[in-house]
Protein backbone atom coordinates (compact mmCIF):
# COMPACT_ATOMS: atom_id res chain seq x y z
CA UNK A 1 0.00 0.00 0.00
CA UNK A 2 1.70 3.67 -1.09
CA UNK A 3 2.00 6.14 0.95
CA UNK A 4 -0.14 8.18 -0.84
CA UNK A 5 -3.40 5.73 0.64
CA UNK A 6 -2.49 5.49 4.34
CA UNK A 7 -2.46 9.19 3.70
CA UNK A 8 -5.99 9.23 2.41
CA UNK A 9 -6.79 6.54 5.59
CA UNK A 10 -5.11 9.18 8.15
CA UNK A 11 -7.08 11.72 6.31
CA UNK A 12 -10.36 10.38 5.94
CA UNK A 13 -10.31 9.15 9.75
CA UNK A 14 -9.88 12.26 11.24
CA UNK A 15 -12.56 14.07 9.28
CA UNK A 16 -15.07 11.39 9.63
CA UNK A 17 -14.54 11.27 13.45
CA UNK A 18 -14.53 15.31 13.76
CA UNK A 19 -17.92 15.32 11.91
CA UNK A 20 -19.05 12.93 13.54
CA UNK A 21 -18.07 14.52 16.88
CA UNK A 22 -19.55 18.04 16.38
CA UNK A 23 -22.61 17.03 14.89
CA UNK A 24 -23.85 15.26 17.84
CA UNK A 25 -22.31 18.23 19.87
CA UNK A 26 -23.93 20.61 17.95
CA UNK A 27 -27.30 19.35 17.73
CA UNK A 28 -26.99 18.57 22.05
CA UNK A 29 -26.65 22.17 22.36
CA UNK A 30 -29.20 23.18 20.26
CA UNK A 31 -32.00 21.17 21.33
CA UNK A 32 -31.31 20.63 25.10
CA UNK A 33 -30.39 22.44 28.05
CA UNK A 34 -28.06 21.57 30.74
CA UNK A 35 -28.17 18.38 32.43
CA UNK A 36 -31.65 17.33 30.30
CA UNK A 37 -31.03 13.41 29.58
CA UNK A 38 -32.99 11.36 26.56
CA UNK A 39 -33.46 7.56 27.39
CA UNK A 40 -32.35 6.05 24.48
CA UNK A 41 -32.41 2.14 25.31
CA UNK A 42 -34.39 1.57 28.39
CA UNK A 43 -32.40 3.55 31.04
CA UNK A 44 -29.14 1.94 30.21
CA UNK A 45 -28.27 4.50 27.66
CA UNK A 46 -29.38 7.86 27.93
CA UNK A 47 -27.97 11.21 25.96
CA UNK A 48 -27.63 13.26 29.19
CA UNK A 49 -26.01 17.04 28.11
CA UNK A 50 -23.16 17.65 30.63
CA UNK A 51 -20.56 19.89 30.34
CA UNK A 52 -16.86 20.14 31.86
CA UNK A 53 -14.05 22.30 31.85
CA UNK A 54 -11.24 19.89 32.59
CA UNK A 55 -10.16 16.41 31.21
CA UNK A 56 -11.84 13.53 29.56
CA UNK A 57 -15.03 12.44 31.23
CA UNK A 58 -15.78 15.49 33.31
CA UNK A 59 -12.78 15.25 35.07
CA UNK A 60 -12.34 19.21 36.25
CA UNK A 61 -8.54 21.20 36.23
CA UNK A 62 -7.35 24.16 38.69
CA UNK A 63 -10.17 26.56 37.68
CA UNK A 64 -9.81 29.60 34.86
CA UNK A 65 -6.02 29.41 35.12
CA UNK A 66 -6.14 25.81 34.85
CA UNK A 67 -8.53 25.52 32.47
CA UNK A 68 -6.45 28.19 29.90
CA UNK A 69 -3.38 25.88 30.41
CA UNK A 70 -5.28 22.57 29.67
CA UNK A 71 -6.65 24.05 26.41
CA UNK A 72 -2.36 25.76 25.40
CA UNK A 73 -1.19 22.22 26.73
CA UNK A 74 -3.98 20.14 24.55
CA UNK A 75 -2.95 22.77 21.50
CA UNK A 76 0.51 21.36 21.53
CA UNK A 77 -0.47 17.82 21.81
CA UNK A 78 -2.34 17.92 18.56
CA UNK A 79 0.64 19.44 16.68
CA UNK A 80 2.67 16.77 18.62
CA UNK A 81 0.63 13.87 17.66
CA UNK A 82 0.06 15.33 13.94
CA UNK A 83 4.03 15.53 13.40
CA UNK A 84 4.28 11.63 14.89
CA UNK A 85 1.19 10.54 12.33
CA UNK A 86 3.07 12.32 9.34
CA UNK A 87 6.26 10.90 10.51
CA UNK A 88 4.71 7.11 10.67
CA UNK A 89 2.96 7.62 7.31
CA UNK A 90 6.51 8.60 5.54
CA UNK A 91 7.90 5.64 6.99
CA UNK A 92 5.43 3.37 5.73
CA UNK A 93 3.87 2.51 9.06
CA UNK A 94 1.30 -0.36 9.26
CA UNK A 95 -2.63 1.25 8.48
CA UNK A 96 -3.82 0.21 11.57
CA UNK A 97 -1.03 2.33 13.55
CA UNK A 98 -1.93 4.86 11.45
CA UNK A 99 -5.65 4.72 11.78
CA UNK A 100 -5.16 4.48 15.65
CA UNK A 101 -3.06 7.69 15.65
CA UNK A 102 -5.30 9.57 13.73
CA UNK A 103 -8.01 8.39 15.68
CA UNK A 104 -6.53 10.04 18.25
CA UNK A 105 -5.82 12.97 16.84
CA UNK A 106 -9.34 13.66 15.60
CA UNK A 107 -10.54 13.02 19.19
CA UNK A 108 -8.10 15.82 20.54
CA UNK A 109 -8.84 17.90 18.00
CA UNK A 110 -12.77 17.66 18.66
CA UNK A 111 -12.26 18.16 22.33
CA UNK A 112 -9.98 21.46 21.32
CA UNK A 113 -12.41 22.95 18.97
CA UNK A 114 -14.94 22.89 22.22
CA UNK A 115 -12.32 24.52 24.42
CA UNK A 116 -10.92 26.97 22.42
CA UNK A 117 -14.43 28.21 20.30
CA UNK A 118 -17.75 26.70 21.69
CA UNK A 119 -17.47 30.16 24.83
CA UNK A 120 -17.68 31.94 21.66
CA UNK A 121 -19.95 30.69 19.64
CA UNK A 122 -22.75 29.50 22.03
CA UNK A 123 -24.77 31.17 24.92
CA UNK A 124 -24.64 29.50 27.85
CA UNK A 125 -27.47 26.08 28.37
CA UNK A 126 -28.16 26.73 32.21
CA UNK A 127 -31.96 26.25 31.91
CA UNK A 128 -32.91 26.49 28.32
CA UNK A 129 -31.45 25.83 25.14
CA UNK A 130 -28.51 27.21 23.97
CA UNK A 131 -28.39 30.18 20.92
CA UNK A 132 -25.58 29.73 18.08
CA UNK A 133 -23.85 32.95 17.79
CA UNK A 134 -26.28 34.82 20.34
CA UNK A 135 -26.13 38.88 19.39
CA UNK A 136 -24.58 39.81 23.01
CA UNK A 137 -21.81 37.09 22.01
CA UNK A 138 -20.90 33.62 23.79
CA UNK A 139 -20.93 32.68 27.26
CA UNK A 140 -17.04 32.84 28.01
CA UNK A 141 -13.89 34.27 26.40
CA UNK A 142 -11.48 32.07 23.67
CA UNK A 143 -10.09 29.24 25.17
CA UNK A 144 -12.32 28.92 27.67
CA UNK A 145 -15.20 26.90 26.26
CA UNK A 146 -16.12 23.49 28.28
CA UNK A 147 -16.57 20.79 26.32
CA UNK A 148 -19.98 19.18 25.83
CA UNK A 149 -20.43 15.04 26.51
CA UNK A 150 -23.66 13.49 26.15
CA UNK A 151 -23.60 9.98 25.92
CA UNK A 152 -24.44 7.94 29.40
CA UNK A 153 -24.38 4.63 30.20
CA UNK A 154 -25.55 3.82 33.67
CA UNK A 155 -25.28 -0.43 32.86
CA UNK A 156 -25.58 -1.11 36.22
CA UNK A 157 -27.07 0.18 39.09
CA UNK A 158 -27.38 -0.63 42.80
CA UNK A 159 -26.30 -0.01 46.58
CA UNK A 160 -23.09 -1.18 48.07
CA UNK A 161 -23.51 -4.24 50.87
CA UNK A 162 -23.23 -2.57 54.27
CA UNK A 163 -19.70 -4.52 55.24
CA UNK A 164 -18.25 -3.27 52.15
CA UNK A 165 -15.40 -0.73 52.97
CA UNK A 166 -15.95 2.62 52.75
CA UNK A 167 -18.98 2.92 50.45
CA UNK A 168 -20.71 0.55 52.33
CA UNK A 169 -24.61 0.69 51.78
CA UNK A 170 -24.05 3.59 49.30
CA UNK A 171 -25.62 4.36 45.37
CA UNK A 172 -23.24 2.51 42.62
CA UNK A 173 -23.88 3.08 39.30
CA UNK A 174 -21.45 1.39 36.43
CA UNK A 175 -20.58 2.77 33.95
CA UNK A 176 -21.23 6.47 35.44
CA UNK A 177 -19.02 9.00 32.99
CA UNK A 178 -20.53 10.73 30.80
CA UNK A 179 -18.29 11.52 27.74
CA UNK A 180 -18.51 12.10 23.99
CA UNK A 181 -17.32 10.84 20.58
CA UNK A 182 -14.02 12.63 20.72
CA UNK A 183 -13.11 10.69 24.16
CA UNK A 184 -14.50 6.92 22.77
CA UNK A 185 -11.79 7.92 19.57
CA UNK A 186 -8.95 8.70 22.33
CA UNK A 187 -9.94 6.14 25.03
CA UNK A 188 -10.24 3.26 22.24
CA UNK A 189 -7.06 4.41 20.44
CA UNK A 190 -4.83 4.31 23.33
CA UNK A 191 -6.07 0.84 24.61
CA UNK A 192 -5.25 -0.53 20.99
CA UNK A 193 -1.81 1.34 21.14
CA UNK A 194 -1.05 -0.01 24.65
CA UNK A 195 -2.01 -3.90 23.61
CA UNK A 196 -1.02 -4.01 19.89
CA UNK A 197 1.24 -1.18 19.31
CA UNK A 198 3.34 -0.51 22.57
CA UNK A 199 6.76 -1.75 21.12
CA UNK A 200 6.27 -0.16 18.01
CA UNK A 201 5.46 3.24 19.23
CA UNK A 202 8.47 2.67 21.87
CA UNK A 203 10.86 2.36 19.40
CA UNK A 204 9.20 5.14 17.62
CA UNK A 205 9.70 7.63 20.46
CA UNK A 206 13.16 6.81 21.37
Amino acid sequence: MSINKKSIFAISTIIIILLIDQIVKILVKTNMSLGESINVFGNWFQICFTENSGFAFGMEFGGQWGKLFLSIFRIFMIFAVAWFLVKIIRQGYSTALIISISALLAGAAGNIIDSVFYGQIFSDSYGHVATMFPEGGGYAPLLHGRVVDMLYFPIITGHFPDWFPFWGGGEFTFFSPIFNIADSAITVSIFYILIFQRKTVSKLLK
